[in-house]
Parts: structure tokens; sequence; C-alpha cells
């Protein structure tokens, strides 16, 4: 590992995306013509890894690809985009493969493909000379995780993406300080979402509810309260999550106040939707920062 600390490490699941933008979703036996496709890496951490870096940061991501086409054009474009890929792991297992189709409206459906490739061993990495000032997981390599958060030293902000509910999000959820979860997550997690946020504070320290066009809600000790979202077109919500998730992490290395760390991310999340595929859509520092000032000066939800 590099002796540089890095300021987010994300640990979790990488892909290669196959985006397909489509009229509409097909019906059964119906074959229909893509208007456009784009190839690009993707994953909840290897995602929030490259919005860390293109937001200035020193981002590391931590996981698998396969030897494999799609796992080294994977591999090129994190260390094009100036991603640590020290702590990848390569192997004969495929690489995670994902198909998403996406409509005019925005609207994606994903098509999932794993082959026989299972999360790494907790033995499978080495990280007694990691430095960094936050850790961001998503609970898609759920062994290493734990031994990572259970062999720390001293205290380090923890965050966990939790997109939806699995043994990986139920193992990290109680151990990490900040805990960021999609409404599909609560919803599954709390079965009412009234009762989300309050059930959620009880497991951990800080809570964030991500609501797509709705913002977010969050509770932090005995404080809660609410933000909207920056209003853009979206033409295409794939990894909106996860740039949220990057910016978050990278806005608590930045010494930001809550409620700007909060800003911070939503922005990143936002502009997501308005590009076509997860990864082009993350966006540049000069990007984030003129729609978060565009946004500030036009008034946002409190």
């Amino acid at each position: 590992m590099t002796s540089t600390p890095l300021d987010v490490l994300c640990i979790g699941h990488a892909s290669y995306d196959l985006v397909f933008s489509v009229p509409h979703h097909p019906g059964a036996d119906e074959k229909i013509v893509a208007d456009d496709l784009l190839g690009c890496g993707g994953g909840p951490a290897a995602n929030a890894a490259v919005t860390v870096a293109k937001l200035g940061g020193k981002a590391g991501f931590c996981g698998y690809l396969g030897t494999d086409v799609y796992g080294d054009s994977h591999l090129r474009e994190l260390q094009d985009h100036g991603v640590d890929t020290q702590l990848v792991v390569r192997g004969a297992s495929p690489t995670p493969l994902s198909t998403v189709l996406v409509k005019p409206n925005g609207q994606r459906a994903l098509i999932n493909y794993k082959g026989q490739t299972s999360a790494l061993p907790a033995t499978a990495i080495d990280f007694d000379a990691l430095a960094a000032k936050v850790l961001l997981f998503d609970g898609h390599e759920p062994h290493i995780s734990l031994r990572l958060l259970n062999q720390l030293t001293h205290p380090v902000p923890t965050v966990l993406d939790a997109g939806s509910l699995h043994d990986g999000t139920l193992a990290l959820m109680d151990k990490v300080e900040y805990l960021v979860c999609s409404e599909k997550f609560a919803v599954q997690y709390a079965g009412d979402e009234n009762l989300a946020l309050s059930k959620l504070a009880q497991v951990a320290p800080v809570v964030v509810i991500t609501l797509g066009e709705r913002g977010l809600i969050w509770q932090r000790g005995q404080e809660h309260g609410s933000l909207g979202a920056p209003p853009i077109v979206a033409i295409d919500t794939t990894g909106a999550g996860d740039a949220f998730h990057g910016a978050f992490a990278s806005g608590l290395t930045n010494g930001l106040s809550w409620m700007e760390v909060l800003r911070y991310a939503s922005v990143a999340g936002a502009f997501c939707c308005s590009r076509i595929g997860a990864r082009p859509g993350l966006p540049s520092l000069s990007e984030h920062q003129k729609l978060l000032a565009s946004w500030s000066m036009n008034g946002e939800s409190k």
C-alpha cells in the first residue's frame, strides 16, 4: 500500500456496465433497437471512488475484478481517473457485468450477472499499512470489510452505502458511523417508511435516507431534518446514489459542516442524473461547484 494517505478508501463492488438507451422497456418476445450504447466501469464502491477522485480527493478502491476483458477495461478506467488500485484483487472468476436499459424519461431496468464470482475471503487483503481518512463500504465485500473494521486502531469516519437489504448491508449497518441508505433499504428494513428513520437511528449514530427527487431525510443523535433535491432534468438515474455516497465521504474529509456535507453529496447525486450512464455522470470539480453555486443562489429546501 502506498505511503500517501488516502482521503477515502472505497471497499466493495466493481462491475462493468453496458448501458443501452431504449425507446421503451421491451415486453415479452419483443425485439427493439437501442438508440445508443455506452460501455463503462460500474459498481457502487468503484463509482464512489471515481467520484472522490473527480472532486479532487485521493481515492482508493478495494475489491475484485476478473482477469477478463471487462476487468482489464475497468482497471484501466480507475487508474485513468487517478484512483489507487493497489488493493484490487484479480482472479479467474468473471468480472460482474450489468446490462442497463434506460428509457428517455430516465427510468431504468437492470440485469446483473456474477457467475460463480463470490465475495472475497477475509484474508484476501492485508490492510496493515493502510492510511485513509474515511472508509466507505457498499456491503458487497462483507468479509474484508468486517476484518478492516475490526482491526482499526484509531477512530476513522466510516460510511455504509446501503442500497438494498442483503447479508452484507445487514452485517455492516450497526458497525459504521454513517448509515447512508436508499428509501428502498429503509422500507425493507423497517417495514414502514414513516418509522424507518427512527428505527435506523437505533442502529447507527447518524442516518441519512435518500429519497430521489424528493431529497433526503436525516437523523444525527437527537437532531433530525430534511433537505430537498437540486432541480435538474433527469435523463438517467443510474449511479446517482453512488455519486451521492462518494461525495458524502469526500465532504467528510474536507471538514464541511453537517448541512454542507449533505448539500455537497446531493449536488453530486443530482448531477449524475443529467447524464446517460453512471460513470460519465459523475461530476468533475468544476461541474459540481457550478451546480452547487446555482442551487445555493436560487434557494433550496431546508
